[in-house]
């Protein structure tokens, strides 16, 4: 059994920061590729940023320059720091993790959601 659970999140006003962490427990054997996806309502759900075990990131365009993306991979957390919010970045943010729970298994695993809202 694995789990992600999510924290951070909130209200911020545009030009605002918050910041986003997560942390995979239960039978991890390895991550692969962690990070964050989002949601905002009426939209499908994006990739915002992951990185891989390598350190490789990828980010979407639209927040390239504002958000980061960092791991710590002994405390199996993936964390995200938002700066210059904007309205279009309100969301449901979802963690995501690509891990094996043994040398052969793997699986994409989710968190349950935290909002973002970004609006004066």
């Amino acid at each position: 059994q694995v789990q992600l659970v999510e924290s951070g999140g909130g209200l911020v006003q545009p030009g605002g920061s918050l910041s986003l962490s997560c942390a995979a427990s239960g039978s991890i054997f390895t991550i692969v590729d962690m990070g964050w996806y989002r949601q905002a309502p009426g939209k499908e759900r994006e990739l915002v940023a992951t990185k891989n075990s390598g350190g490789a990131t990828k980010y979407v365009d639209s927040v390239k320059g504002r958000f980061a993306i960092s791991r710590d991979n002994a405390k199996n957390t993936v964390y995200l720091q938002m700066n210059s919010l904007e309205p279009e970045d309100t969301a449901i943010y979802y963690c995501y993790a690509r891990l094996y729970t043994d040398y052969t298994t793997w699986g994409d695993y989710w968190g349950q959601g935290t909002q973002v809202t970004v609006s004066s």
